[in-house]
């Protein structure tokens, strides 16, 4: 049988997704501080907010898919929207204003001060998603930044921030969805844990 050749590429590419995935560890105080505060703000009847362009459009709308629908535990419903999803908004935004406006006019519309908003963006520079937070901080909002070691200036803006110490871009859309989905794991375990008891359903 012959043996398939693997180009050094592959082999290159994996090694530093394991680099990056190893000094993520250090973010893990910050993975916790979101979740915590991500619990907090759901348990006081807040709402999750979330919006990127591009690949962090879909980690967007992956984290609110994992708390609408569930992660791992049947259990409730948690409330999350992620503001990319709406096509008539954000090209309204887009055409009538400025494509920098799309997230940023949608929280100053909807974000309450008991809300939280995560902004996705692996450069950190992105002005829709600076614009985005720096209203959710307008509004009271917690302002949440998941960017990387390009976007410092963004994290220290940010109420909280998961930095990946990484400047490729697909390894930091990799972090961000190994991140999302740690924040997920404790969201839903503390969600399963307080569901309200089932009531038998009453016969007819």
């Amino acid at each position: 049988m012959t043996e398939l050749h693997v180009d050094h590429i592959l082999v290159r590419q994996l090694e530093r997704h394991h680099e990056v995935t190893t000094a993520l560890r250090d973010q893990l105080p910050a993975i916790q501080a979101v979740a915590d505060e991500l619990i907090r703000r759901l348990d006081g009847g807040g709402i999750l907010y979330t919006y990127g362009n591009g690949g962090s459009a879909a980690d967007a709308q992956h984290l609110v898919g994992e708390l609408i629908g569930r992660y791992l535990r049947e259990r409730r419903p948690l409330p999350a929207v992620a503001l990319i999803g709406d096509a008539a908004v954000v090209s309204c935004i887009a055409n009538d204003y400025s494509y920098d406006d799309v997230f940023a006019r949608q929280v100053r519309a909807l974000v309450r001060p008991q809300d939280i908003v995560i902004g996705f963006t692996t450069s950190g520079t992105s002005p829709t998603v600076v614009n985005g937070l720096a209203a959710a901080r307008t509004n009271g909002a917690c302002s949440v930044a998941f960017t990387s070691s390009r976007g410092q200036a963004l994290a220290r803006s940010a109420d909280l921030a998961v930095v990946v110490p990484a400047e490729e871009t697909a390894r930091i859309q990799e972090m961000h969805l190994l991140a999302l989905h740690l924040i997920s794991e404790l969201v839903d375990r503390w969600a399963a844990a307080t569901d309200p008891p089932q009531r038998d359903s009453p016969h007819p």
